[in-house]
């Protein structure tokens, strides 16, 4: 525990290091220019494609007429775009956290390495492509459970504990190989996330729930929907603010855990062999007494 809160205190620290602040900026950029693209593009079919979708069902309509009976009418008109914003948020999260991924960690994990652990050996355990394919499976493995796990977002309690342990999975999953991918072997790698599984878990989820945080804007009523066009870049940049921060977490414990690990004293497996046995001493001939 005192390794993570200690490792949590320098990848704050390193967040405002000039280094840090420039490497943020290009993901922010490919992403705010991304999410207007798709949204010049893309919003009015999809707001025009759920609304649709609202109608077919007696149940959305029924719960929209109880809004006018109640005086909430105004809301019928931001319904759509909500949920089509809720909807986005999974993939804007994902993006972001592998865009950090490929442009910025490789990036800070040398800086922290070569600040800190300089004495540290690279064993060269992993690559760009094994990179791109670890992360692009955990993906896929995140999105399947996302989809799966949409019907329990209409519990309250569920729609805060689900997305936010699935985002600190992959964060988990992702930034653990990067961090470890250029100084640990395979073997390395596979025992410290095997050691360290429930802190790298827990440092996840926690992450995954600081990245949620622009996700209530679109809860929080009609004016945010309004502001979306906003609102959208200052969430991105908070994304791409926490991923950047959660791999410099990772860089800071991982690499403290690989350091620890080879300081350990080898323990070297030792025969224990019996001893020989000893000769067996033959018995002298009795002697018969001389002849008188």
């Amino acid at each position: 525990m005192s390794l993570m809160f200690d490792a949590f205190w320098r990848a704050v620290a390193y967040c405002v290091h000039p280094r840090v602040i420039g490497l943020s900026i290009l993901p922010l950029v490919l992403m705010v220019v991304l999410s207007f693209g798709l949204g010049y593009f893309f919003w009015e079919p999809a707001v025009a494609g759920v609304t649709a979708w609202f109608e077919a069902f007696e149940l959305v309509q029924a719960f929209l007429a109880w809004l006018d009976r109640v005086g909430m009418g105004t809301l019928r008109t931001v319904f759509a775009p909500l949920v089509v914003l809720v909807l986005a948020t999974p993939a804007i999260v994902v993006l972001c956290l592998l865009l950090v991924s490929l442009f910025m960690t490789p990036a800070m994990v040398d800086l922290v390495a070569r600040r800190r652990f300089g004495t540290l050996e690279r064993r060269h355990g992993g690559s760009m492509v094994a990179s791109v394919l670890w992360s692009t499976g955990s993906t896929l493995l995140a999105l399947v459970a996302l989809v799966l796990s949409v019907p329990a977002w209409f519990i309250p309690p569920l729609v805060l504990i689900l997305p936010p342990l699935i985002w600190g999975w992959l964060t988990y999953r992702v930034f653990t190989y990067d961090a470890l991918s250029e100084h640990a072997t395979p073997e390395e790698r596979r025992t410290l996330m095997r050691r360290h599984r429930s802190s790298l878990l827990a440092m996840g989820v926690l992450s995954g729930y600081v990245g949620a945080a622009p996700s209530l804007l679109w809860a929080s009523g009609a004016m945010f929907i309004a502001l979306a066009p906003l609102l959208v870049p200052i969430a991105i940049w908070i994304y791409t603010l926490v991923f950047a921060f959660a791999s410099l977490w990772f860089a800071h414990y991982c690499l403290a855990a690989l350091e620890r690990l080879r300081q350990e004293p080898l323990m070297v497996p030792v025969e224990v062999v019996d001893p020989p046995a000893p000769p067996a001493v033959e018995a002298a001939p009795a002697q018969l007494p001389p002849p008188l």
